[in-house]
């Protein structure tokens, strides 16, 4: 394609978009000022946009791809299926592709955890485990227990009942008169503790709070839903070690099932397949999506126990069914992708290859201790956070309107890497598929972005 013909091109799509489009999360006021970045194409671990500019795909196109773009055996997979059938429903039939992926997906979950519930989002998944732990003990007899705990800082989708288990202010707190009560306990944010204690002093203070809330509420809690080991959305949160485990411990004491929401962890992202892995935990129910299908189609999973199971077993008459449903629940195409993602994953021994990754991309972002606008650069296997401050011995942060990371993101594009922001943090979440020599390269992108764009706050 000549310049001035990609130019053309490039000039009726920001038009285009700008006339039509509505992003997610984004101030559209900002970005009708502004020259959008399209992505036109992609190849390995690289996005090329309209232009023919080719970037580091630094944040796996929202955390979900696995292998890269365009992987020949997914893309067969997915062809393969449009051979078939594109789409069929689960309401009342079975289907191979959906059948095929619940098997293979089941060699892959944690020990005890074996029925599958497809959906097509993790808000969807996390929406279905709310009403599947409530559902669950209300059919055990267990009709006083209707409420919920969960963490501040969670993000568990944007569906009303994820929101409701949600604890982001700044997302969600002006939908509060939609939401039903949940009780949110203290974050393990050691960063920043909210209870103004420091490890390894404090005992976890912040995981003796979450039982002094489910003890309080004694018979009365459903289910505790967390991310284990990072809270994504708030700014990679990582937790301390032990803590998963002492939430196990607290549920299992006081009757409430765990639902551990691995949407952003799962498949690989903290250097196990699961993160629940780590701590040897077992949840009642897990709920996942994003890179299920390695980043190529929508689908969801929230996957629970043959206990959780039997309880929903009845005669029709008792009308004990799990009266939930989506129209593209457990999509063929999507299921074949999945399958194929999966068989990759155990094959390659994808997972196995983390950790050696992991520790390259620690030892390339080192230097970032020394850099004066760096707090803390908190990091599980691939998922990095690196927290920006105005002033690292008071730990004060920049002020919203600054929008310290987004400038970070903007000048990591000028040299070659797409970063998302998440407030004063600098999120790294890259496919797994990069090599150790391109997660330096990312690291160094990043890095150089933060020093351009902190000199001039």
């Amino acid at each position: 394609m000549e310049d001035r013909e990609r130019q053309e091109r490039h000039r009726r799509l920001w038009e285009a978009d700008h006339r039509h489009l509505w992003h997610p999360f984004t101030q559209m006021k900002d970005w009708l000022r502004e020259e959008p970045l399209i992505v036109d194409a992609a190849e390995g671990v690289y996005l090329v946009d309209t232009l023919g500019n080719r970037y580091l795909d630094g944040v796996s196109s929202l955390w979900c791809n696995v292998h890269g773009h365009r992987v020949p055996e997914l893309d067969a997979a997915v062809r393969a299926q449009l051979d078939r059938v594109a789409h069929s429903t689960l309401l009342g039939l079975a289907s191979t592709a959906s059948i095929e992926c619940a098997e293979e997906l089941v060699r892959h979950l944690p020990p005890g955890l074996t029925r599958v519930f497809f959906s097509d989002a993790g808000a969807t998944a996390v929406e279905i485990a709310i009403k599947m732990a409530f559902q669950h003990h209300q059919l055990r007899g267990d009709e006083r227990r209707t409420e919920f705990v969960a963490l501040h800082g969670g993000y568990h989708g944007d569906t009303i009942g994820s929101v409701s288990v949600g604890g982001i202010d700044l997302f969600h707190r002006i939908f509060k008169p939609l939401l039903f009560e949940v009780h949110h306990a203290p974050q393990p944010y050691c960063y920043r503790c909210p209870l103004g204690k420091a490890l390894p002093g404090c005992g976890m203070a912040c995981a003796d709070e979450v039982e002094r809330i489910v003890e309080a509420r004694e018979g009365r809690v459903a289910a505790l839903v967390i991310e284990p080991l990072v809270q994504g959305a708030d700014g990679m949160i990582t937790q301390p070690p032990g803590y998963l485990r002492r939430m196990r411990e607290v549920c299992d004491r006081h009757g409430a099932l765990l639902v551990c929401d691995e949407v952003a962890t799962g498949w690989g992202r903290t250097g196990t397949t699961f993160a629940v892995e780590q701590e040897g935990v077992r949840p009642d129910i897990l709920t996942m999506a994003k890179g299920l299908t390695g980043g190529y189609l929508p689908l969801a999973a929230t996957v629970t126990t043959e206990q959780v199971f039997e309880s929903f077993l009845g005669e029709h008459a008792e009308k004990r069914t799990f009266f939930h449903g989506h129209t593209y629940a457990g999509n063929p195409l999507a299921c074949a992708a999945a399958t194929a993602s999966m068989t990759l994953f155990r094959e390659r021994g994808v997972g196995a290859a983390v950790p050696g990754k992991a520790a390259a991309l620690a030892r390339a972002l080192a230097p970032a201790a020394r850099l004066a606008h760096v707090g803390e650069v908190r990091q599980r296997g691939l998922m990095v956070g690196i927290e920006l401050v105005r002033d690292r011995a008071t730990r004060e942060e920049y002020a919203y309107e600054l929008r310290a990371g987004d400038r970070v993101t903007r000048e990591a594009r000028k040299l070659g890497a797409i970063l998302r922001p998440l407030g004063n943090v600098v999120v790294l979440m890259p496919p797994l598929a990069m090599t150790e020599a391109e997660l330096t390269r990312l690291a160094g992108i990043t890095l150089a972005a933060i020093e351009a764009a902190t000199a001039r706050l």
